[in-house]
C-alpha cells in the first residue's frame, strides 16, 4: 500500500469510515450497531483506526526522522504525544460536564454519571483528579487516545532501531507483543481495582507498526494474485463462521471451534485472528481500489474522505456527540426513525467538525486578500517632504 498522491484518498476514506463506525460503536441504545462490521468478524473499527494511524503517522513523521535527524524526529513525537494528552484531558471533562447537565436538567431519570461509570471520580475527586492526568485512570469511551499516545512514543525506539538494522526494527513489535501476552504486561486503569487499559499498547503497537511498516515501505503489499486473493478470502470466510452469532449458535461443531478460538479474537493483548482479520480485509479492499482508482473520488464518498482527513478532532467530536445522542434517543424514544435522526444529526455534526477544523488549518488570514482589493484604485502619489520617513 504505496501512497499515490500526497494525500491518499484511500486512506482518508478508511480513516473517515472508521470515524462514523466508533460513533455508532459509543452510542448507547444505538440499534444500527447491528450493522457494524463486528458482526461478522472479529476485528472492528478500532483496528482500522490503529492501522490507519500507523501508515498515517509513517507519512507524517518519518520524512522528518530523515531529514531533520533522530533527535528532531524525536522532539516531533513528544510534540504530537502533548497534544494528544491534552487532548485527553479535555475530552473527559467535556464529556463529564455532559453527563452532569443530563442528568440535571434532561428530566429523563436516567443518572448519566453513573452510566458512564464515573461515580467514583466524583465521590473522590482528589484521586480522581491525579489518576486522571497520570493516566492511571482510563474510563470506558476514553481508552483508545491512551494507547495512540503509549504507541506513538514508541516511533522513536522503532527508528533508533531501523539505524542500527532494520530486522532490529522489524522484529520488535512482535517481540514486544509476545512478550506482552505472555507475562500479562499492561498499564493501569483505575486506583480502586485491578482493572486494566482495555486497549494494551504494548500488544495493539503490532499493529501500528505494521501499518507503519508499510507506510515507510519497508513492507510491501502481497501482489494481487489469485493465490493470495484466495487465501485473503479464506480467512474473512473462516473468521465469519466463527464469529457470526446465527451460526456458530446453531451449527454444533463451528459452536465448539469458536469456543476454542476465543484466545485468538482477545480484544485488550490483540489475539492474532485480529490481526489476520484486519489484513486480510485491508488487502482484498486495497485489490478492488486499484483495479478502480477513481472509485473514492465519487461524489458520495466525499463527506467520508473529509472526516478522514481530520481524524484527531472528529474523533474527539465522536466521543462527546455518542454520548449526547444516547441521551437524546432517552428524550425522543428509540424507535427507527429517532435512531436515524440520532445518527444522522451526528453524522451531521461530525462532518461540520471536519469542515471547520479544515477551514482553520488552512490558516486562511495568510492567503492575499481578496482580488476585490486588487482591483481598487491606487492612490495617488504625493511628493514626500525630505525627512517625513524618519
Amino acid at each position: 500500500m504505496q501512497p499515490t498522491s500526497p494525500r491518499d484518498v484511500r486512506l482518508d476514506f478508511f480513516r473517515g469510515l472508521a470515524m462514523f463506525i466508533i460513533f455508532i460503536a459509543h452510542m448507547p441504545g444505538n440499534s444500527w450497531q447491528a450493522f457494524l462490521p463486528r458482526e461478522i468478524g472479529p476485528s472492528d473499527a478500532a483496528e482500522w483506526f490503529v492501522f490507519c494511524s500507523g501508515f498515517a503517522s509513517a507519512l507524517a513523521f518519518g520524512r522528518v526522522f530523515e531529514l531533520q535527524g533522530w533527535w528532531l524526529g524525536t522532539t516531533r513525537i513528544m510534540h504530537r504525544v502533548w497534544q494528544l494528552y491534552w487532548a485527553q484531558i479535555a475530552v473527559f471533562l467535556a464529556t463529564a460536564t455532559l453527563c452532569v447537565a443530563g442528568t440535571r436538567w434532561l428530566g429523563t431519570g436516567v443518572d448519566y454519571v453513573v452510566e458512564l461509570n464515573l461515580t467514583r471520580f466524583f465521590a473522590e475527586t482528589d484521586q480522581g483528579l491525579l489518576h486522571l492526568l497520570t493516566l492511571t485512570y482510563v474510563p470506558n469511551l476514553f481508552d483508545i487516545l491512551p494507547m495512540y499516545m503509549a504507541v506513538l512514543a514508541m516511533v522513536p525506539v522503532i527508528m533508533g532501531l531501523w539505524r542500527l538494522h532494520p530486522w532490529l526494527a522489524m522484529l520488535f513489535p512482535p517481540t514486544l507483543w509476545l512478550a506482552a501476552n505472555l507475562f500479562g504486561w499492561n498499564l493501569p486503569a483505575e486506583w480502586w481495582s485491578d482493572r486494566e487499559w482495555y486497549f494494551n499498547p504494548f500488544a495493539w503497537q503490532l499493529l501500528f507498526f505494521t501499518g507503519f511498516a508499510f507506510g515507510r515501505g519497508w513492507l510491501r503489499r502481497p501482489p494481487a494474485t489469485w493465490p493470495w486473493i484466495a487465501a485473503a478470502s479464506m480467512v474473512l470466510l473462516v473468521l465469519f463462521l466463527l464469529n457470526y452469532d446465527p451460526i456458530w449458535e446453531n451449527v454444533a461443531w463451528i459452536g465448539a471451534l469458536s469456543d476454542a478460538h476465543l484466545w485468538m479474537i482477545e480484544k485488550t493483548d490483540f489475539g492474532v485472528a485480529r490481526y489476520a482479520h484486519v489484513l486480510a480485509m485491508a488487502y482484498l479492499a486495497l485489490v478492488v481500489l486499484d483495479r478502480y482508482p477513481d472509485f473514492l473520488r465519487r461524489r458520495p464518498f466525499e463527506p467520508i474522505i473529509a472526516v478522514g482527513q481530520q481524524t484527531l478532532p472528529v474523533f474527539l467530536s465522536t466521543i462527546v456527540l455518542s454520548w449526547a445522542g444516547s441521551m437524546l434517543l432517552d428524550v425522543i424514544g428509540t424507535s427507527q426513525a429517532s435512531v436515524a435522526v440520532a445518527n444522522l444529526l451526528g453524522f451531521s455534526a461530525m462532518l461540520a467538525v471536519a469542515r471547520i477544523s479544515a477551514f482553520y488549518k488552512s490558516q486562511p488570514w495568510r492567503r492575499p486578500r481578496h482580488r476585490l482589493e486588487a482591483t481598487k484604485p491606487a492612490p495617488v502619489a504625493r511628493t514626500i517632504p525630505a525627512g517625513a520617513a524618519d
